[in-house]
């Protein structure tokens, strides 16, 4: 695929930036405590299939090209540094072997694993490198899940089994609604969130200069086998302590915050402090552009402040589940005060600016943070940014309305795009525009331009080179990495062609921490309503392995679940179950699955089945 080379324009902004390149802490940081690196960094599957190469950014070397702006090109660079390294003696993590960090602390006799990557395999072989230069055979005596994202304990089945953690060799902690929140992101809008997140974090691009760099809070997710252990453990309090194989540890509660469900913890005889995801090298998302339930910047400032008054003046180390540590009692405040501003001001200020009846977009291009957050590289937009982190706390207080009555019902872009394009005088003429704008280095307006001729003709060729053309610009000027990836993948897709959902998060072991109620609701989202509008079916579902029944009903094209049944039902199937599993297998017609029995109107299950819709890992984005 031919990529154009950076306009002058985006050259020159390169070079008119005020951020001080000349400060190196932050590699002194990442490279202290180096004990030993992966080398190829290549980690394959059982199949072969290679689910991680860290060595494909190789190229992340000397100074930014003119592809990249610095400031990302700097944070890649860092983020893509990997192996062993101790933070202090009995701490050490791998790092650059996922998105996110795998920690251990050795006990008395085994070690403690904190967040095991997102998949078995990459896990697995972090294991071994910790084990080649610590210990050997150490064992795992126990796993903890700072929060409720996959890339914090996908790859638990690397570093223990569910047949140890049922023997009692090996606890699980988590905090307090951690399962629950867990399956349920993978389950709701899981599939469009999956397709997005290949846009988010250019899974599908090349590695190099003039496309995918990193996604800001480390370079890819790894894509091995994705598993879950239930905690044995749920930790409910703050100030709550445990002491693990002679090693005590006090925790702290922070829901609501980066995750629904996540908690910092403190290591009094390593005088060590873990801030989950809440503290990194990185302005983090408060909604982010995958799709997610919108964050509370005002718990989050507001747990950094509690972490601070409660843990600092005895830490002499934070770590965290992505980047670096950070040494010395007064780096550590000064970090974690202005992690703790950061949000503060995003929260307060837009709250203030609203207020003055300003709206989400326009409180986003007057924001300025002050001038020691915006010289801060911890505080830097590599991951969330300013512009769509305000955005979100308009959508948190005000929803998406902006009040104006001209935009409450506005056409969908498949019905504005030709209006659009008619008024300004025919495809041709919006992509001449386009092209004026595009020379004169607004790219913003003319990939507004050639939205509209997108969504008018998508097969119009002038429109559709120069809108890719013009996307690719924009990728090469962000210092945001999941704008750049946005951006660059939007340019492929145009240039190549819809390449659909890089990778799938669900698996057996986590679908089969469903509960029936989810399993239920994962249902009820794929009902085709007005498809189902004239239906009117009850059927009974029983699963064995928890000795329950429910009434399924479907009626005005919603399903219903209940554990009991008030009226008599028109049809009745009895389904069976061995597990949970099973139904979802019944979901797409597998009827001769081991463990299912069916009786009754087998015609109503099949009723059900012919309303219920596959999810669509392919849907357009960029196109209609």
């Amino acid at each position: 695929m031919e990529h154009k080379p950076p306009t002058a324009v985006i050259e020159s902004a390169h070079r008119a930036h005020t951020l001080p390149l000349d400060d190196t802490r932050d590699f002194e940081d990442a490279d202290r405590g180096f004990i030993a690196a992966l080398s190829p960094c290549v980690i394959k599957a059982a199949d072969g299939r290679v689910v991680w190469d860290n060595d494909v950014y190789s190229f992340l070397t000397g100074p930014a090209p003119t592809s990249v702006h610095p400031s990302l090109w700097r944070q890649s660079t860092l983020a893509a540094k990997q192996g062993l390294y101790e933070v202090v003696p009995g701490i050490y993590q791998v790092r650059g072997f996922d998105i996110s960090n795998i920690s251990f602390i050795e006990g008395d006799t085994g070690v403690i694993v904190i967040d095991p990557l997102v998949s078995t395999e990459v896990a697995r072989a972090a294991l071994e490198l910790y084990r080649t230069h610590r210990g050997g055979d150490r064992p795992v005596v126990a796993v903890i899940y700072t929060h409720s994202h996959v890339d914090h304990f996908g790859g638990v089945l690397g570093v223990t089994s569910q047949a140890d953690v049922d023997a009692g060799k090996v606890a699980i902690l988590a905090p307090e609604g951690f399962t629950a929140h867990a399956v349920q992101e993978n389950v709701y809008a899981g599939p469009a969130m999956l397709r997005r997140a290949t846009y988010m974090y250019g899974s599908q691009l090349a590695r190099g200069p003039q496309e995918q760099v990193g996604c800001g809070l480390g370079q890819t997710p790894s894509i091995g086998e994705v598993g879950l252990i239930v905690p044995t453990v749920d930790i409910r309090t703050t100030g709550e302590t445990h002491t693990i194989d002679g090693v005590e540890i006090e925790f702290q509660m922070a829901p609501g915050t980066e995750a629904p469900a996540e908690m910092h913890f403190y290591f009094p005889q390593f005088r060590a402090l873990c801030m989950a995801e809440n503290a990194t090298h990185n302005l983090h998302n408060l909604l982010t552009l995958r799709g997610a339930l919108v964050r509370d910047p005002h718990a989050w400032a507001g747990y950094l402040t509690e972490a601070i008054d409660a843990f600092a003046e005895r830490t002499d180390v934070v770590f965290a589940s992505h980047h670096w540590p950070t040494w010395g009692h007064e780096r550590i405040v000064e970090f974690l005060s202005l992690q703790r501003d950061l949000y503060a001001y995003l929260h307060d200020q837009t709250l203030r600016l609203l207020n003055q009846g300003h709206t989400g977009v326009e409180i986003a291009e007057m924001f300025q943070l002050p001038p020691a957050l915006d010289q801060a590289w911890h505080a830097r937009g590599y991951y969330g940014s300013v512009s769509h982190n305000v955005k979100a706390v308009y959508q948190r207080y005000m929803g998406w309305f902006d009040g104006n009555p001209g935009r409450l019902w506005p056409h969908p872009p498949e019905a504005s795009g030709p209006r659009y394009v008619d008024a300004l005088g025919g495809l041709d003429r919006v992509v001449e525009l386009a092209r004026t704008a595009f020379d004169s280095g607004d790219f913003r307006w003319a990939a507004t331009l050639l939205d509209h001729a997108m969504f008018t003709d998508q097969h119009h060729d002038a429109a559709r080179e120069l809108y890719a053309d013009t996307l690719e610009q924009l990728g090469y000027g962000a210092e945001n990495a999941t704008w750049r990836n946005f951006f660059m993948s939007g340019a492929t897709e145009l240039r190549i062609g819809n390449f659909g959902t890089a990778a799938q998060v669900s698996s057996p072991t986590l679908l089969a921490q469903l509960t029936p109620e989810q399993v239920f609701d994962g249902l009820a989202i794929r009902v085709n309503g007005p498809g189902s509008w004239d239906l009117d079916i009850a059927i009974d579902v029983t699963f064995d392995d928890v000795a329950t029944n429910y009434r399924l009903t479907l009626r005005n094209g919603v399903l219903v679940h209940r554990k009991t049944a008030a009226d008599p039902a028109t049809a009745t199937v009895t389904v069976k179950l061995a597990n949970k599993i099973r139904l979802l297998l019944v979901a797409i017609g597998d009827f001769a699955s081991p463990g299912l029995e069916l009786s009754g109107d087998q015609a109503a299950l099949q009723s059900l089945l012919a309303v219920l819709e596959q999810p669509d890992a392919k849907f357009n984005i960029v196109t209609p």
